[in-house]
């Protein structure tokens, strides 16, 4: 497969990522509600993500935050000059 295939499905609000074409025989819940796909030899083919909408906003938000914490100790330890 030439490129990743991301299909949003809002009704369910499930985010599925194909990374290969590969039929899936197993599957491994990473952390609830996402889950890693796999083919017959163990090899990431997929992932698909429950409740999408929140886990991508929380994530966002966790990270914007964890930046903005790292500005404000970054602005704190510069010296001011006169």
């Amino acid at each position: 497969m030439d490129k990743t295939k991301m299909t949003y499905f809002k009704e369910e609000d499930i985010l599925h990522f194909v990374i290969s074409e590969e039929n899936e025989s197993n599957s491994v819940e990473l952390s609830p509600n996402i889950t890693a796909e796999l083919n017959e030899n163990g090899d990431l083919i997929g992932i698909e993500i429950l409740e999408a909408s929140s886990f991508i906003r929380d994530s966002i938000l966790e990270s914007a935050q964890a930046k903005m914490m790292d500005l404000q100790k970054s602005n704190k330890s510069v010296e001011p000059t006169s």
